[in-house]
């Protein structure tokens, strides 16, 4: 984490690493479960659980003949228990490693999590998955905070996504983040119900003119999000003055209210934190993974 002045230290060595696993989920779909354009038409789509084959992270967040398409690899756990240790322990850029089957021994990083764990391998691991073989985690960042910035709280963020990020300190102390775009908080859909602790927030995304004079329609997979007023503490909810950054973690939606998903992994309230635009501020790029510009 590189600094205008002084660097920047966290509690990264106090950490607690610990194995967590699931396993590559199935594609599941509902009988009867047609998704419903705002002006009701019904119909049928691919995107979510399993090994998604075409779409890593680095690859764009619109245009899918798909709905909620998770890049990569879907992993969860059969057990309740153990399922939400593998969400809550879980976080961005912990090492993935295969533990049964045609792949087992292969390495990938740890991209988001939706209603399952995303993690991306290469191709070519890709290709050797099957539907149930085990993926164990090495779950760390729980708990990660940054000296001095107690204002400042960190969600699904590891060590190695603290480092990736390359916040920088201002003459003023105030922390500053790269994000890919800025999003509106009067567009942010589904999920401010949730706890901002587990899985993600959805962008109203149905007026398609408006996507594109924003310049959202060219959000990518993976891209870094930057949110003022908003407050990711817990639930995601307005608060003047908050800024809240987040990753991309899955694809676009017709129904309404269900447009691309946003994973927070920063937020504050007291003006500790803020954001400047970089269009290449993607995991994609950070971890060498999927489609790095």
């Amino acid at each position: 984490m590189s600094t205008e002045n002084t660097s920047l230290t966290s509690n990264a060595d106090r950490l607690v690493a610990m194995a967590v696993c699931g396993y590559v989920s199935t594609p599941s779909v509902r009988p009867g479960a047609y998704l419903h354009h705002p002006d009701g038409k019904g119909i049928m789509l691919p995107g979510m659980f399993g090994v998604t084959y075409n779409a890593r992270a680095g690859d764009r967040a619109f245009g899918w003949a798909g709905d909620h398409v998770e890049p990569g690899v879907s992993i969860a756990h059969p057990n309740e228990s153990a399922d939400f240790a593998l969400h809550y322990l879980t976080c961005v850029g912990n090492v993935a490693t295969v533990t049964s089957g045609l792949a087992k021994g292969a390495k990938g990083v740890v991209t988001g999590e939706h209603a399952r764990l995303l993690v991306d391998f290469p191709d070519e691991v890709n290709e050797l998955l099957n539907i149930g073989d085990q993926i164990q985690i090495e779950a760390i960042g729980r708990g990660i905070e940054l000296d001095g910035y107690p204002g400042v709280e960190f969600k699904k963020t590891s060590p190695r996504l603290l480092e990736a990020l390359g916040i920088t300190r201002q003459p003023n102390g105030q922390l500053k983040v790269k994000a890919a775009m800025e999003l509106p908080i009067e567009i942010m859909g589904s999920g401010a119900e949730l706890n901002s602790e587990y899985v993600d927030q959805d962008l109203m995304s149905g007026d398609r003119q408006l996507m594109a004079d924003l310049g959202i329609d060219q959000m990518r997979l993976g891209d870094v999000i930057a949110i003022r007023h908003a407050d990711h503490h817990f639930g995601r909810s307005y608060r003047e003055g908050s800024v809240s950054i987040a990753l991309c973690i899955h694809g676009d939606s017709i129904m309404t209210g269900h447009g691309p998903g946003i994973m927070t992994i920063m937020t504050a309230t007291d003006g500790s934190l803020d954001f400047e635009i970089d269009p290449k501020a993607n995991i994609a790029n950070f971890f060498g993974i999927g489609q790095a510009k």
